[in-house]
């Protein structure tokens, strides 16, 4: 371990590049002509647009950035896209600079928030930007994978900082970014500092590109023979990875030493029944799975087992290839589309890139390693047309294989321009929604003219920004309807021509938009009725986020059962199929919900409609006495425990952190209990995350990677008790039902 830099205020630049490049030595790195270039251009307060490749040390330039803000004494802005590189970065800064003087906020935590060092998702410094502008006290932001400014939901964090804070320096970083001339020149144009783009960089390691026109279980066996593994299977969906690792098990990957070395790894880690046992038989032949159905622990696991070398192959979506540092040697991509959440379309060139960038690791390699399979009917075709050889009638005789229907066509010429074309220009995202209205409203000074300005000065085209006006007037003109706003008859002190009429909280981002509705609709609850318990479990499940996939298999299931029954009724086909239609997932205080809920709307019109979901997962696992081996068992959910455990995390957060102590009762209280052991004893991970993220000593401990056992349950007296009890309740059910398997 190397000590932590410390920057005192005030070092000159001269200074702090001398002290940097020593501590930097310090760690056994030198850096690169582009990382010196790029922080020459940050010390002399330019604003810097690094697109340099994958593993071309982006972060280490963003820590010198960092380190010339502290000595300026000003507060720099970490900005990541996801909440987890978030948490990974925060830990990374604190070792870095130490725990005093990095903080973070998401929608979740906020630790130490007056730190000079802030990481922060994107929408949480957007939303800051528009509260506050250029008296936001913001000196510099880092945002990492700018291209993100180009993703149609959640583009316009990327945007707003740029538009909204002149006084703060720039650093802008992706190995992805493309054309970004009409950026630079906004962004020089606004705030009167220089724009330096640092491009012309040379891979660390330097990558290879294949088509494959062999089976993809010889193209494996290829790059095992090539002795370039590890390598990174890349599916279209989780179920086809976990199908293949099946496969691919079957291959001869480890000598006898090998398989001991992970024996000896594995041993003392706790594989729960079903997918668990399925994995650890693929680990210990040398094959992982990683995609964001598992269970974070086993995600965890097979990271740190690529990360020793110990796998030869993983199969997963491109999950892997998000953040993490695994050393992959081959990344093997099956397909070259992709469901982007409406359709099946071929994969756009940054896209490609940032997976294909994961090959080839700094320390690690000399040479990465891409291979494309060509789709399997091209691949069969291939082949018929070797076994036919040169003779020319044989050729012509050969059935050549269509795609199958459906299929979204990629070919060779796909691969090629993939592989040689230049990302796609950023595209500019900017929204404006009721949110955005009431953060600028919120900052001093007109906000009908700081709206204007946003909605007419932006990077959208002339179009675009007349489009986004209208919008802006539409919804002032509703929030002054709903007495949201209200216009002053003369501007105040701070010249605000408009108010709010309510109070929101200094950190309102609409992260959990619904969280002050559960409080409000916990009020019409009954506390005399015998659910009163459950009706507060129902409500606060209403307001968390949709986990669709376990929904519509609680729907599945209970279609099911009612066909069944349907069908023993002796009711016709035409009408058994019209009840269908009315059948869904459970939906606990649906219609009493749904009316609260509308009158609520009326005086907070920023919520859309969807928002709220009724549904039933904590409380049917409780009122069934499930476990949560039991919840995936019954809904077929193996493939998705990880979302199921995400969900229910979810929900425990929510129970011990949003209702108020009025609304408590023994009952609740034990299911509470009984919910965060039921998380713990699954899958600790999420909940250790959480509870270290909100400790003001968090970053004193540092991540230690280690997946920890789970606390013994017996020591935990209550939630004990109430897991016996709903055993032996589910028992009865079962017997009630006369379930055997359950018996069993």
């Amino acid at each position: 371990m190397t000590d932590p830099l410390s920057v005192p205020v005030g070092t000159d630049p001269d200074e702090l590049f001398e002290r940097f490049q020593a501590w930097t030595a310090e760690r056994g790195l030198t850096l690169y002509p582009h990382q010196e270039e790029a922080l020459l251009a940050l010390l002399g307060d330019d604003h810097v647009v690094l697109a340099t490749p994958t593993g071309s040390g982006k972060s280490l330039v963003a820590t010198g950035a960092i380190a010339h803000a502290m000595a300026k004494d000003q507060v720099a802005f970490y900005t990541a896209p996801i909440k987890a590189l978030v948490s990974e970065k925060f830990f990374d800064l604190c070792a870095i600079f130490g725990a005093d003087n990095v903080g973070m906020l998401t929608g979740d935590a906020s630790v130490n928030a007056d730190a000079p060092v802030i990481v922060c998702t994107a929408e949480v410094l957007a939303n800051l930007a528009l509260r506050e502008g250029r008296e936001a006290d913001v000196g510099l932001v880092v945002m990492d994978e700018f291209h993100y400014y180009a993703e149609p939901e959640r583009g316009w964090a990327w945007q707003v900082p740029l538009l909204e804070l002149p006084q703060a320096q720039m650093l802008l970083m992706s190995a992805t970014l493309g054309d970004t001339r009409a950026i630079e020149e906004d962004l020089a144009e606004r705030t009167g500092r220089d724009v330096v783009v640092v491009k012309d960089a040379e891979r660390p390691v330097p990558l290879t590109f294949r088509w494959a026109l062999t089976p993809l279980q010889e193209t494996i066996e290829e790059i095992l023979e090539w002795r370039r593994a590890p390598v990174y299977v890349v599916h279209q969906t989780q179920a086809n990875a976990a199908e293949h690792a099946r496969l691919v098990q079957t291959l001869k990957l480890l000598d006898k030493d090998e398989k001991q070395a992970i024996a000896d790894r594995l041993a003392g880690f706790r594989f729960s029944a079903g997918f668990g046992r399925t994995l650890g038989g693929m680990l210990r032949r040398g094959v992982g799975v990683h995609h964001a159905g598992m269970l974070p622990r086993y995600r965890r696991l097979v990271e740190q087992l690529a990360q020793e070398g110990l796998l030869k192959v993983i199969c997963g979506t491109d999950t892997l290839g998000v953040g993490i540092n695994v050393p992959i040697r081959t990344v093997l991509f099956t397909s070259l589309t992709k469901f982007d959440g409406s359709r099946h379309r071929v994969l756009r060139v940054r896209e490609f890139l940032q997976i294909a960038g994961r090959a080839g690791r700094a320390g690690y390699d000399t040479e990465g390693y891409v291979v494309v399979q060509a789709p399997e009917h091209v691949i069969d075709n291939h082949r018929a047309l070797l076994k036919a050889g040169d003779d020319e009638k044989k050729r012509k005789k050969v059935q050549r294989k269509k795609p199958p229907e459906g299929f979204v066509v990629w070919t060779e010429d796909t691969f090629t321009k993939l592989t040689t074309n230049a990302p796609e220009t950023l595209r500019s995202r900017m929204k404006v929604d009721n949110s955005t209205i009431l953060n600028v409203v919120a900052r001093p000074g007109d906000p009908v003219t700081a709206l204007s300005r946003l909605t007419r000065d932006n990077h959208e085209d002339a179009k675009g920004r007349a489009r986004l006006a209208r919008r802006a007037i539409r919804l002032g003109r509703s929030l002054l309807d709903s007495g949201v706003l209200e216009r002053l008859p003369e501007p105040d002190a701070t010249g605000r021509t408009v108010a709010l009429t309510l109070d929101l909280p200094p950190d309102f981002a609409l992260n959990q938009p619904l969280a002050p509705f559960a409080l409000a609709a916990l009020d019409l609850l009954d506390p005399d009725s015998p659910t009163h318990a459950l009706d507060v479990v129902s409500t606060v499940e209403a307001v968390l986020e949709a986990p669709m996939a376990v929904l519509v298999a609680q729907q599945h299931a209970a279609r099911g059962e009612a066909i069944a029954e349907m069908k023993a009724d002796g009711i016709e086909y035409e009408e058994r199929m019209r009840l269908l239609e009315e059948i869904t997932w459970p939906r606990p205080l649906a219609e009493e919900l749904a009316a609260a809920f509308e009158t609520y709307r009326q005086s907070h019109p920023w919520l859309p409609e969807e928002t709220l979901v009724p549904k039933s997962v904590v409380r049917l696992m409780w009122e069934e006495g499930m476990s949560f081996a039991d919840f995936v068992r019954r809904f077929t959910l193996a493939p998705r425990e990880g979302l199921v455990l995400r969900y229910l995390t979810d929900a425990y957060r929510t129970l011990t952190r949003t209702v108020p102590e009025a609304h408590s009762s023994p009952e609740l209280r034990e299911i509470v209990e009984w919910l965060g052991e039921t998380v713990r004893q699954t899958d600790s991970s999420l909940l250790d995350e959480w509870e270290a993220l909100t400790d003001s000593s968090a970053g004193t401990r540092g991540a230690t990677g280690e997946v920890r056992p789970p606390r013994p349950l017996s020591q935990q007296e209550r939630a004990f008790t109430v897991m016996i009890r709903n055993a032996m309740f589910a028992r009865v059910l079962a017997c009630a039902r006369d379930d055997l398997d359950r018996l069993v």
